[in-house]
């Protein structure tokens, strides 16, 4: 991550929400042919490229509540001479409308590139997100199996729709979305390289696979989840083949392949080389990578108290817990990767380089749901194939990399504090109650926690969809604005007017639904900058002023880095923070609880996941009680 591309990568990796309360993103009813995808994708409009002087202007706008006064002066200055007529600015603009009209996307091969497969550090933690399922009801081998199995026939459900081209179209405010995602994320896998990783798409394949794979005890499985007449196995003969994958790999002294997928991105590149070098262990990867998603059947997880039940399952979903618990027991490179503990606790965990949230949790909406309805299909009575087990050849050299993939991961488990917590008190409906948007809410609370805790604003990045337009994936909203900034700076004030206050709160709320507007429609700076700047890059010009100054890299310091990710199910999803003294924050606002996820690492003395956590509990009913108490405000 040195030279050109450093100041890109911090924060662009992660958040993966939706940014729009979720009642507005809504299916309609399935009616397509076949094909009709296509035609739903040509459909769609192209991101625009915004006008270069409304980005100048706004980015030096989005600068105002971070940087000191005599700094903004100086980025002023640079703005304006990168903007003037026939300056660099102008031919940066000329050449990214000209790539805008020559491609699908002028975006997302760069964004996958340069946010994903360049990104270096491991996608464990940095990168790929966990999300944790409510805990289910059953606490012994037969339950987990029993779970498992429903889940699997739950996804080829699912993938039967992706197949049939039938998945019903959503959409935000009205209009339709790019459904490209959910073709990305079955069958796929990420597959590392000694300078950058790639994607490779087995569902696109002349012959799509037929197959999952399944690890328990750190030992691969290939099971076959199709019928040779084509049709799903049915839950009951998927219990048969998951209970012989048990019986068939007890608890041994073998060694865990899967935790070379944990490491920094160069040195599993050099491992992987050197893995499948070995005919025998090059066919055992091929076939977890062809496979159409993987199922982690896990072993127990540490025992804690209730009250930290969540965060220790959250743990679990977004790294393993290290070496001597469920670390090795995955496959990070794999798109999506099930997660099932005998003792109830589930979830998942994606690479994200594919896709963003919202089809991740859609998908587990629908398995979900799917698992708590009773099965009316007859199994047929056919023989089936034993589940077929990969074998893996370690030389010493393998040996010695899983040795420090494992001292690696262990180091990085111990570092990460998260803390998963449920907001109790209100939840979506306060924030309707007082016609406000419930994100936009949640967000200023989160801007008041902070500025609580360290006397300051930070840069503060919320994921947007681009899902409006083909291809599209993600742009920031930036939640410090100046008047959050007038806002957290007034509330503790004990002159200030109660009244005014909730002006104050009112403006903030709507500075932050503005820029959510801004943002999903393809006007927001910051994918914009990106691609002035890639194309100075790929056009192999000097880079401008504007990127080296260090208002910029504080913009991308995202010691916030957030995403609201709503779903039907009550789930959190979870992940860390992009930058060494920030934190991650995940939520999903129901309509009576808010389920928060917020991490930070040990090793920053300034940051603390539980000091934020309450922090954040105090704004969020501190606003409402500023909120109830001045009913005479017009909101």
């Amino acid at each position: 991550q040195k030279g050109v591309l450093v100041q890109v990568k911090v924060g662009m990796v992660k958040p993966c929400g939706l940014m729009k309360p979720c009642h507005l993103v809504k299916p309609v009813s399935a009616t397509r042919v076949s094909g009709r995808y296509l035609t739903h994708q040509r459909g769609l409009p192209g991101l625009p490229v915004p006008p270069l002087q409304q980005t100048c202007e706004r980015y030096i706008g989005a600068l105002e509540p971070i940087v000191e006064v005599d700094e903004l002066k100086h980025t002023n200055e640079l703005v304006d001479e990168f903007q003037k007529a026939g300056g660099i600015g102008e031919r940066l603009q000329r050449g990214l409308e000209k790539r805008a009209s020559n491609t699908e996307n002028w975006l997302s091969e760069w964004w996958v590139q340069v946010a994903y497969l360049e990104y270096r550090l491991p996608v464990v933690v940095h990168s790929s997100p966990g999300l944790v399922l409510p805990r289910m009801n059953f606490r012994d081998k037969q339950g987990q199996i029993r779970f498992a199995a429903k889940l699997i026939a739950g996804v080829l459900d699912f993938k039967t729709m992706i197949d049939n081209e039938t998945l019903p179209v959503e959409y935000l405010g009205g209009k339709p979305l790019c459904m490209n995602q959910y073709y990305e994320v079955l069958s796929s896998c990420r597959i590392p390289g000694l300078k950058r990783d790639s994607i490779v798409n087995h569902a696109k394949s002349s012959r799509p696979c037929k197959h999952i794979t399944v690890v328990h005890n750190f030992q691969f499985f290939v099971l076959d989840v199709y019928n040779s007449d084509g049709t799903p196995l049915t839950s009951d003969q998927l219990c048969v083949q998951l209970e012989r994958i048990c019986s068939s790999s007890p608890q041994a002294d073998v060694e865990p392949v899967g935790i070379l997928t944990t490491h920094h991105r160069d040195s599993w590149g050099k491992a992987y080389v050197n893995l499948i070098k070995d005919k025998t262990n090059k066919e055992s990867v091929s076939a977890i990578q062809r496979s159409i998603f993987t199922l982690c059947l896990d072993g127990a997880m540490p025992r804690v108290s209730d009250d930290t039940y969540r965060s220790s399952a959250a743990v679990q979903m977004l790294h393993g817990g290290g070496s001597q618990w469920n670390s090795g027991n995955r496959w990070f490179d794999k798109t999506l990767q099930f997660i099932i503990g005998e003792d109830g606790t589930c979830g998942a965990n994606y690479e994200h380089a594919p896709a963003e949230g919202p089809p991740i949790v859609a998908l587990i909406d629908h398995v979900v749901e799917y698992t708590r309805k009773p099965e009316m299909v007859r199994s047929p009575m056919v023989p089936l194939h034993m589940p077929r087990k990969l074998h893996f050849n370690i030389t010493p050299e393998i040996k010695k990399d899983i040795e420090e993939a494992k001292h690696h991961m262990n180091t990085l488990a111990q570092d990460l504090d998260m803390r998963v917590i449920v907001f109790g008190h209100f939840g979506k409906n306060v924030p309707k109650a007082h016609k406000m948007s419930p994100d936009a809410f949640i967000q200023v609370a989160l801007q008041l926690a902070y500025y609580r805790m360290y006397k300051c604003c930070c840069a503060t990045y919320e994921s947007a969809s681009l899902r409006m337009f083909r291809l599209g994936r993600t742009d920031t909203i930036r939640s410090a604005s100046s008047a959050s900034a007038s806002f957290v700076k007034a509330f503790d004030e004990p002159g200030k007017q109660n009244t005014e206050k909730v002006d104050l709160l009112v403006n903030a709320v709507k500075a932050h639904r503005s820029y959510t507007n801004i943002a999903i429609s393809g006007q927001a700076i910051d994918r914009h900058l990106l691609g002035l700047k890639m194309v100075a890059i790929e056009e192999k010009l000097p880079i401008p002023a504007i990127f080296t100054d260090t208002a910029y890299a504080k913009a991308l310091h995202y010691r916030l880095s957030t995403s609201q990710v709503p779903s039907k199910t009550d789930c959190v999803m979870c992940f860390g923070p992009v930058v060494s003294d920030g934190y991650g924050v995940c939520y999903n606002p129901m309509n009576d609880h808010i389920n928060f996820a917020v991490s930070s690492f040990n090793t920053c003395e300034e940051t603390s996941a539980a000091r934020l956590a309450r922090a954040v509990e105090g704004a969020l009913l501190d606003m409402r009680t500023l909120l109830e108490q001045t009913p005479r405000a017009k909101l």
